[in-house]
């Protein structure tokens, strides 16, 4: 090897090293609303009101699905390092709840502790029941179409 070609290889080697390296590194995501904890801690029961808490927060991440009284304001910090799933490290909620007049009557806080995970199960759906086979599926209604009490019509 030549002098001029030594340090190309070396160079060469140097930045495959570091390109692989950095498929390796942890990435720190945020999603949903950011919550200013001094502002957040600012809205108080019987003195804020829809008005004021959309001023203060701005719009909630979503609202009550059984009631347009109680809005939900969503914080969330993930991590996750190179393909692996995202671990939540940080997490926020804040359900802000109005009486009939629209004010504040009660403020709600829960963090990481209450973030579950969920674990589908693979590409199929558990159903209650019989497992069939392909051929049980196929002729499984022979001789029972028209039998009184199968629910078929009965013969005319």
């Amino acid at each position: 090897m030549g002098n001029f070609a030594r340090p190309t290889v070396l160079i060469l080697a140097s930045l495959v090293t570091a390109a692989a390296l950095s498929g390796c590194t942890q990435t720190r995501m945020h999603r949903g609303q950011i919550l200013d904890p001094l502002l957040s801690s600012s809205i108080s029961p019987g003195v804020d009101n829809r008005d004021s808490v959309v001023g203060t927060l701005g719009r909630p991440t979503f609202v009550g699905q059984f009631t347009p009284n109680e809005w939900y304001y969503v914080s969330r910090t993930t991590k996750q390092l190179a393909f692996a799933t995202p671990k939540p490290i940080e997490q926020t909620v804040m359900r802000v709840t109005f009486d009939e007049a629209g004010n504040v009557a009660s403020v709600d806080r829960t963090g990481v502790e209450l973030a579950q995970h969920i674990n589908p199960n693979g590409d199929k759906t558990p159903t209650k029941g019989r497992d069939r086979s392909f051929f049980e599926e196929l002729f499984g209604n022979i001789g029972t179409v028209g039998v009184p009490g199968t629910g078929a019509p009965p013969p005319n």
